[in-house]
């Protein structure tokens, strides 16, 4: 498509394997505070790219208190078009294994501390029954039909729990029952506010453990399990890394037209001549043109 610009969320791992290319770090500012990080601008293959880190250098903001509308505002008002996401997980199934990665395709929001829309000042609904994009999804799922040695699972239900401490059993357990593959705590709302930004967004998920509905060997030292996980992460960080360098040797699957680009056409159920002059012209990087 034409200005096609990807921005990748991640964390600083992710992001660090993209820095080996020539980029400028962009402060941006937005209504909604600061961004979790500066932002990385470079060009892959005459792509313009975007990346940011979610958590912020060092890892400082846990999941509830990352800020999202920052976050997306910053990469929308860069001119962002496409968001390839990804993110730690535990798996619920057992045949998705750590280390493998899961381009998902559901999720089930049980987060409840974190503002989820931009627009606090309008009634917007935007439709969400398919929360990743379906485009992108192929994209990716292209392109890891293109690599060897990674296991991907081309869907999956992401159960976003409000964390920061981990699941109970009870929870581990239910949220299998719902039909879960993964538990994470950062899918929402950031989704939610990419398509409230008219943005295609993806997410590849990274499998680093059973969660704590598979029964651990009661013998074996606590070390050793979180020694494991992180090596797990490590991997899958690697792999996920393959799959986008791949997906972003050949964007020309991103030509396809994506509903999050119109998204906001007949999501705002506001008489737009009673919303707030000031709340429009605050939020005209995202809504602007349908008031014009």
């Amino acid at each position: 498509m034409s200005g096609l610009h990807i921005g990748i969320i991640g964390g600083s791992g992710l992001a660090g394997a993209l820095e080996v290319h020539q980029g400028q770090e962009q402060r941006v500012d937005t209504p909604f505070g600061p961004p979790s990080s500066s932002v990385v601008c470079c060009r892959w293959q005459g792509v313009p790219v975007a990346m940011i880190q979610r958590h912020g250098p060092g890892h400082i903001h846990h999941p509830s208190r990352v800020p999202y509308r920052a976050n997306i505002y910053a990469l929308k008002k860069l001119g962002v078009t496409h968001i390839v996401a990804s993110g730690a997980t535990g798996t619920l199934q057992e045949q998705i294994k750590p280390g493998d990665l899961v381009i998902v395709d559901q999720t089930i929001d049980k987060t409840y501390q974190r503002p989820n829309t931009f627009f606090d000042h309008a009634a917007v609904h935007v439709e969400m029954a398919e929360p990743f994009c379906p485009v992108m999804r192929r994209w990716l799922i292209a392109a890891g039909g293109r690599l060897t040695g990674v296991t991907i699972h081309t869907s999956g239900t992401y159960v976003c729990m409000e964390g920061p401490a981990f699941s109970t059993r009870a929870e581990s357990l239910m949220h299998r029952a719902w039909g879960g593959d993964l538990v994470g705590m950062t899918a929402c709302p950031e989704a939610k506010l990419a398509r409230e930004a008219e943005m295609a967004y993806a997410l590849v998920a990274m499998p680093t453990d059973y969660d704590c509905w598979r029964l651990h060997d009661p013998n074996r030292p606590q070390q050793e399990l979180i020694d494991e996980i992180v090596g797990n992460l490590k991997t899958a960080t690697q792999r996920s890394m393959k799959l986008i360098q791949a997906a972003l040797t050949d964007v020309s699957l991103l030509n396809e037209p994506s509903d999050a680009h119109t998204a906001l056409r007949r999501a705002i159920w506001t008489d737009k001549a009673a919303i707030d002059a000031v709340q429009i012209r605050r939020l005209d990087v995202l809504w602007g043109r349908y008031f014009t």
